[in-house]
């Protein structure tokens, strides 16, 4: 069985992310899409997204690198939820190689001929373990 198109989207993703390629990875997103950054931060729109990989990208050292694990993709409405494991490869302080397993959540909405990212949050439900009871952001 093939792949969903949804997981090779992913997958071009997390390669313009570890190449640094972001017009390859800003075509991937919907102009009023949203990235959670980190808790409690959440950026809006493509040239803010883009501002904060490059951010992200800085503060790892340009040495981000980034892929998946299990992924389920549920469709409904023109819409789909994306439930996945998210796996970073960053430097530590001491020279090594940190490796972090993620929870992910991501929504994609279909334009057109293709599926657009419009909620890209890493962090998954570990939100809720980061909430000060400011609510949505």
């Amino acid at each position: 069985m093939s792949s969903h198109p949804i997981r090779q989207i992913i997958e071009a993703c997390d390669r313009a992310i570890t190449a640094q390629d972001y017009d390859s990875l800003m075509h991937h997103y919907a102009e009023d899409a949203a990235l959670v950054v980190k808790p409690g931060m959440t950026v809006r729109g493509r040239d803010n997204i883009r501002k904060a990989f490059i951010a992200i990208s800085d503060y790892f050292q340009g040495q981000l690198r980034v892929e998946q694990g299990q992924m389920q993709v549920i469709e409904g409405g023109g819409d789909a939820l994306v439930i996945m494991e998210t796996v970073l490869h960053y430097p530590d302080d001491l020279g090594g190689t940190v490796t972090t397993l993620r929870r992910a959540t991501y929504v994609f909405r279909r334009e057109e001929d293709r599926w657009c990212c419009t909620v890209d949050n890493s962090w998954g439900t570990d939100l809720l373990d980061h909430q000060d009871g400011a609510g949505a952001n």
